[in-house]
C-alpha cells in the first residue's frame, strides 16, 4: 500500500464524518489508501461516530485508547499500525484541508533522495490573533535552537515515510518537532504551503499557557538529543 492517512482525534463527535467525506473526496483518483484515525480515550459520541464511519467507509480502520494518552501517542499507533509506505497526518478538528494532502504528495517529486517528510505550512493562519502570534514566536524561537529550516512545525498536515516514523524516539509532544527529530536521523525535510481554515465545529483540547510551558521543556530535550546523534556507518566485511 501507497498512502495511510492516520487522523488523531479525542471529543470531536461533530467533527469525524464531515471530515472523513473531504478527505474521500481528496483522494478519489487514488486507489491505494487507507484511512486509520486513532481515537484518543473520547467521552463523548466520537466512538459513535466512527463505528457509524465504518460501516460506511471500507477503507476506514479505527484504533481507540483506553484512555487518552495525548496526541503524540496516538499519533505512534497510527504509525506502527499504518500499512502504508508513505503516512499523511492531519488534526482531526477540520482546520486542516485534507484538499492539500495530494499537493505535499507531488512535493516528492524533485526532492532530495533522503526526503523523509513533507511539512505544511499554514502561511495564512485562521486563528485568533493570540493564537497567530504566540506561535511565530515559538516558531522563530524553536528554528533558531534546532535550525530546523522548518517555518511551521506546529501544522498537522504532515506526509512522513513510515519507515522513519519507526526510528524515532518516542516521547510526549514529539509531534510538535517531527522535522528536528527526522533530521537528526539523516533524513531530508521540505515545507509545502497549505490551506488553514477556522475551527467551525467543536472545541480545542489545547490550552495556550500549557503547550508554551511543555514546550519550552521538550526544546531543551530536543537539543539534547541532537547534540547526542551518532550515525554510524557500518558495511560488512566479505569472507576471504
Amino acid at each position: 500500500m501507497q498512502l495511510s492517512i492516520v487522523v488523531p482525534v479525542r471529543n470531536e463527535q461533530d467533527n469525524v464524518l464531515p471530515l472523513l467525506e473531504e478527505i474521500h473526496a481528496a483522494l478519489r483518483e487514488s486507489a491505494d489508501y487507507e484511512i486509520l484515525y486513532v481515537d484518543d480515550g473520547s467521552t463523548d459520541a466520537t466512538p459513535a461516530r466512527l463505528a457509524e464511519a465504518m460501516a460506511r467507509y471500507p477503507r476506514l480502520r479505527v484504533l481507540r485508547h483506553a484512555a487518552s494518552c495525548g496526541q503524540s501517542a496516538a499519533l505512534m499507533t497510527g504509525f506502527r499500525a499504518a500499512r502504508g509506505e508513505w503516512i499523511a497526518t492531519l488534526d482531526g478538528d477540520g482546520q486542516n484541508d485534507p484538499a492539500d494532502i495530494p499537493k505535499l504528495v507531488a512535493a516528492r517529486e524533485g526532492a532530495p533522495a533522503n526526503l523523509q517528510l513533507v511539512a505544511g505550512h499554514r502561511r495564512k493562519r485562521q486563528d485568533n490573533w493570540l493564537k497567530r502570534v504566540s506561535s511565530r514566536v515559538a516558531n522563530g524561537v524553536r528554528s533558531r535552537l534546532l535550525g530546523d529550516a522548518t517555518p511551521d512545525t506546529g501544522c498537522g498536515l504532515k506526509l512522513i515515510l513510515r519507515s522513519a516514523c519507526l526510528e524515532l524516539p518516542f516521547f510526549d509532544h514529539l509531534h510538535r518537532f517531527l522535522p528536528a527529530l527526522v533530521q537528526r536521523n539523516g533524513g531530508a525535510t521540505v515545507s509545502v504551503e497549505v490551506n488553514h481554515r477556522p475551527r467551525s465545529r467543536g472545541v480545542s483540547n489545547y490550552g495556550l499557557f500549557d503547550r508554551l510551558w511543555v514546550g519550552i521543556v521538550d526544546l531543551f530535550g530536543v537539543m539534547w538529543l541532537q547534540r547526542r546523534a551518532r550515525r554510524p556507518q557500518a558495511s560488512e566485511l566479505r569472507r576471504p
